[in-house]
This record gives C-alpha cells, structure tokens and sequence, in this order.
C-alpha cells in the first residue's frame, strides 16, 4: 500500500465511521458469500485488520450476529469457523438484488399493496413484518397498508413465507389511471418516503467516494488490499442509503435524482478494484478444508456484469 493510497483509506475510514458488526456484515455479504459463505475466524480477523477492527471486537461483533442468526459456528479443534445461517443467506440475498442489480425497470403503472388485517394483533411478529417490508422498499400508505410500485417478488414472497404475521396479509395490486393528477401522485410519494433525507445521504455518498474514483481510476499499481479495504468501504456506504431507497421506478423520480449518479459510481468504481480484492480475499481467507473456493458465477454478473 503506497502512501497515497494509506491516506485514501485513512480518509474514508475517518469519514464514514463504520461500526464494526455492520462492517462484518458487509464483508460477508459482499466478499465471503459468494465464496461458499463459510470461513475460519482467524482468517475473517486477518481479513478486517486493515478496516480498523481489531481481534476483541471482531470475536465481539461475530458473536452477537449469532445471537441475531446472522451467522452460526463450528468448532474444529481449536479453530472457530462462521458460515452464514439459512435466514441470513436469505436476507443477503434479498439485498443482493437491490445493492448490485444493473438498473431500475421500466414502470407499468401498478402497485403493490399489503394490507395486515385487524386479526394481527401488536407484538413482535407484526413489527417484524412492518420492518422487512420496509427493507424491501414499500412505504406506509396508512394504518396498515404497506405500497410500492415495484417490488422485488421473489423476495416479497419468501418474506410472506417466513413470517408468522403474514398468515393475515393481503397482497393486492393497484393501477394508476389516467385521472390522477400529477400533484397528487406526489403527495403519496412524499408521505410514503422521505426523499429528501435519502437524496442527501446519496449526495453524501458522491461527495465521500468521487476523490476515491479520480485517485485511483488512472493508478497503474492498485494494491489488492487497498482495492479490498476500499471495495469494502464502497459497499458499506452505498448501503447505508440504498437499504433506505425504495428503488422507486426512474419515472416516479426527478431528472437530477442523486441516486442515479450514486449508482453509476459505484458501479464504476466496484469494477476498478474488484479483481485486485479478490485476490486479497483469496490470499487471506481460510475455510476448513484450506483456501476458500473460487467466487460463485453470479458474482461476475453484479452490475451488469464486472
């Protein structure tokens, strides 16, 4: 790692303040799922190192992900291994469809609405739904009645499958006809979503990596765990924001929406470092069986394809 390229770190680090069990998160969801998701936990140590995490807090953050069933351990002899758990699995995969899918669809004018009748009384489980449907991008028409015009359905539905809660929804489309007014359609997007907080966290989000992206796109020599460090930092902010974007269709959204830029730089710069980090990541983690397996075919799809 060159001097200039300590001090990019140094200042993504200083400015994003990552915590360190959501940075784990990232590292598991960006760099070791798509490696068969399993690793030893001195490796996943070796690993983080350069992000800041020390060996105490990681052992801190892994084991309090396990107790949220995030990931789950095997012991082999001394050795401590993390692999992820199936709901685990499950919610990276949901997020990976949002996080590195190309582009938004074009709309058709539907939406789809889920509407948790009377019979599902307050607790836990009702919340739990309430909070994975706003993972998945749907906004609060009212009391109720969770929309979004176009949501992952894969997803949705493996959500409705798991949760107790959802035994009392239900799933409806709605259209938008001609007769609505323009006005009007922004009234509920306005009252579903707070753009204007999510357009200054992309704002953010620009601000922080375009230094990064114009250092290093014209850098003959990127060091693989400086690429890893910065890769890993990349995912982490975008997906401060992008787990707040209902991924509104580009026809419910202004010209200048932020968003679009946010994406097209990430996009961009994932591209420049990636294979430079996967060779870090194939040089640092551990699985029991020796060195971790070559990355899953759907991983050269991310984006677009990298």
């Amino acid at each position: 790692m060159t001097q200039d390229q300590a001090a990019i770190v140094a200042r993504l680090l200083d400015r994003l303040k990552p915590k360190a069990k959501s940075l784990i998160v990232t590292v598991y969801g960006d760099a070791i799922a798509h490696h068969g998701g399993n690793a030893w936990l001195g490796s996943v140590i070796a690993l983080v190192e350069p992000l800041g995490l020390n060996e105490r807090i990681v052992r801190t953050s892994v084991f309090r992900l396990s107790k949220e069933e995030w990931l789950v351990s095997s012991q082999l002899g001394r050795r401590s291994y993390y692999r992820l758990t199936e709901s685990g699995r499950r919610r990276f995969e949901a997020a990976h469809e949002r996080v590195y899918r190309p582009s938004t669809r074009p709309w058709d004018g539907r939406w789809t609405l889920v509407i948790t009748s009377g019979a599902v009384p307050p607790g836990e489980d009702r919340e739990a739904l309430r909070r994975d449907l706003g993972w998945l991008g749907f906004g609060q028409l009212a009391p109720g009645i969770k929309i979004h015009p176009d949501p992952d359905e894969t997803a949705l539905r493996l959500l409705l499958a798991d949760s107790p809660a959802a035994r009392n929804a239900v799933v409806m489309r709605a259209e938008t006809l001609a007769l609505t007014a323009s006005e009007g359609l922004g009234d509920i997007i306005r009252s579903c979503w707070d753009l204007d907080r999510l357009g200054a966290d992309y704002t953010e989000f620009l601000e922080t990596f375009r230094p990064v992206w114009q250092a290093l796109k014209d850098d003959p020599d990127l060091d693989p765990q400086t690429c890893f460090v910065v890769r890993t930092l990349l995912m982490h902010g975008y997906r401060r924001a992008l787990l707040r974007d209902p991924m509104l269709p580009d026809e419910l959204l202004g010209a200048d929406w932020p968003g679009t830029a946010a994406r097209q730089l990430c996009r961009n710069l994932y591209r420049l470092v990636q294979a430079p980090a996967e060779q870090h990541l194939m040089a640092v983690l551990e699985t029991a069986e020796g060195p971790v397996p070559e990355a899953h075919p759907s991983y050269y799809a991310r984006f677009g394809g990298l």
